[in-house]
C-alpha cells in the first residue's frame, strides 16, 4: 500500500510546474510547501508488523537432567584411554615375515667349521693388539703435547696462546659433487610430483 501511495505522490510532483532550478537539486529553505520539496527527499519504509518471538518456557528439571547427561558422557570419555597412533616404520610388513623365503645355510664339514673358528679367534687377537697399539700411541702423543705446551707457556705467553688456536690448514678439504655431464646454465630444477599416501588418524 505504501508503495502505491509513494508512486502516486511522485506522479503528482512530476506533473507540477516546478522551476528548473528546483529540478536541478537546489533547495530553498524559505519555501515550506511540500509540493516544492525535491523528489529525492521522499522516502518510504516497509511496515514493521512482525510480532516478537515468544520465549519458550524451559522446565528447570529437564534442563538439569540434560546437564547431568552431558556430565556422564564426559566422564565416560575421560575413562577411555586415548588410542595410540601406530608407527608404521616399526611394523614389519607381513610379506617380509613369510617363512618360506628363508635361505637354508650351507652345511660345512667339521674340519672347515673348526678352521673358520680358529681363524676368527686369530683375527680378533690381531685387531685387539692393533687397537691397544693405537691407544698407546695416542696417549704418548698427548703427553708429549702437554709437556711441550707447558714448556712453551714458561717461555712466552703469546706463543702459548697462538699454539692453542686451531689451524684451518691442518686438514685441507675440497669437495666437488659428481659431474657426469656439464651443468646447464640458468636451469631451475622442478619441484617434482608425488602422491601423498600419509594416513590420517582421528581420535
Amino acid at each position: 500500500m505504501s508503495l502505491v501511495v509513494s508512486r502516486c505522490i511522485c506522479g503528482l510532483l512530476c506533473r507540477q510546474a516546478v522551476p528548473p532550478r528546483l529540478l536541478l537539486g537546489e533547495y530553498f529553505p524559505g519555501v515550506q510547501s511540500p509540493w516544492f520539496s525535491p523528489v529525492v527527499t521522499l522516502k518510504t519504509s516497509a511496515p514493521l508488523r512482525a510480532e516478537p518471538k515468544k520465549k519458550k518456557k524451559v522446565d528447570p528439571r529437564r534442563e538439569q537432567m540434560m546437564r547431568e547427561r552431558l556430565k556422564k558422557k564426559l566422564k565416560k570419555l575421560e575413562r577411555v584411554p586415548p588410542e595410540l597412533i601406530p608407527i608404521e616404520d616399526f611394523i614389519t610388513p607381513t610379506r617380509c615375515l613369510d617363512e618360506t623365503r628363508k635361505r637354508i645355510p650351507p652345511r660345512l664339514s667339521f674340519e672347515e667349521s673348526e678352521s673358520r673358528a680358529l681363524l676368527l679367534k686369530e683375527w680378533s687377537r690381531y685387531k685387539q693388539k692393533q687397537h691397544m697399539a693405537e691407544v698407546e700411541a695416542i696417549e704418548v702423543a698427548l703427553e708429549a703435547q702437554r709437556e711441550a705446551l707447558e714448556e712453551l707457556k714458561l717461555e712466552s705467553k703469546e706463543l702459548y696462546q697462538a699454539a692453542l688456536k686451531p689451524d684451518p690448514l691442518l686438514f685441507p678439504f675440497t669437495h666437488e659433487g659428481p659431474a657426469y655431464t656439464p651443468p646447464i646454465p640458468n636451469y631451475e630444477a622442478p619441484d617434482g610430483k608425488y602422491n601423498d599416501v600419509t594416513k590420517v588418524y582421528t581420535q
